[in-house]
């Protein structure tokens, strides 16, 4: 394998969840006694600010994901249009012992430094000997826990 080849793939920006209309109801029941309690104690900016986030999680809550191409090629990852070079990725790992691979990567981005991407299981390993060619260090990563919370709540 050489890295004058490219690798591509294709996966949606997120995995889509059903929601059913209990969900929407109890996001509104939340966010209109929330906001309601903010304005009894005053704390006017607040409950303004729990209508406007609660319309947003609605309205993103219904929208589909979109299907994200992603590269590696010579110079680096691309995530749409979006290069990061090897230099940049600090490291990375092929996590391929679930049902769904993922691989993750360390920029040195201040905000969101860890990203990852889902990958076709037959992919695993070439992507990881595709980064291992580029020089990148492997280390072992996992999901935030945050994400598994989130996860269960349906988001």
């Amino acid at each position: 394998m050489d890295l004058n080849k490219k690798l591509e793939w294709f996966a949606l920006e997120y995995e889509e969840k059903e929601r059913g209309n209990d969900w929407f109801w109890a996001l509104g029941v939340i966010v209109v006694a929330s906001s309601i309690a903010s304005f009894i104690y005053g704390n006017y900016f607040f409950g303004l600010f729990l209508i406007i986030g609660g319309i947003l999680l609605g309205v993103f809550a219904i929208k589909k994901p979109d299907l994200v191409h992603y590269e590696l090629n010579e110079e680096g990852l691309k995530i749409r249009n979006r290069l990061f070079p090897y230099e940049n990725i600090k490291s990375f790992w092929v996590q391929k012992d679930e049902m769904k691979p993922v691989l993750f990567i360390k920029s040195g981005r201040l905000f969101m430094p860890i990203i990852s991407m889902p990958i076709e299981q037959e992919l695993a390993e070439e992507i990881k000997n595709y980064m291992l060619l580029g020089n990148v260090l492997e280390e072992e990563m996992k999901e935030h826990p945050s994400e598994r919370i989130m996860d269960s709540l349906g988001f």
